[in-house]
């Protein structure tokens, strides 16, 4: 039986048009949990969505797949992907960050 490493990868999602006031960051939060993705959602100061996820590949680019979409009250103009480093304080789970 071949074993296959999977590389862990992290990447930050800037999604910006009508994402906050439209339930965003709960609709992150629940895509982020079906594809067992771990990180954060918060909303940005000037607009934007800020979704910071750690996963395989195929996990991530499901998950700004499903970004691009978004809730149905959401219009997405734009999703920029960034690579990042992984950081291990959001490796368990998925969380909703609190507006600073």
């Amino acid at each position: 039986m071949a074993c296959y490493l999977v590389e862990t990868l992290a990447k930050r999602f800037y999604v910006s048009g009508t994402v906050q006031g439209v339930g965003f960051r709960y609709f992150a939060e629940r895509v982020a949990g079906r594809l067992v993705v771990a990180g954060y959602v918060k909303n940005l100061i000037d607009g934007r969505v800020e979704v910071y996820a750690i996963g395989n590949e195929a996990q991530l680019d499901a998950l700004k797949n499903e970004l691009r979409r978004g809730p149905r009250m959401a219009t997405v103009n734009d999703v920029i992907e960034a690579a990042a480093d992984v950081l291990p304080a959001y490796s368990n789970g998925f969380t909703i960050e609190r507006d600073d």
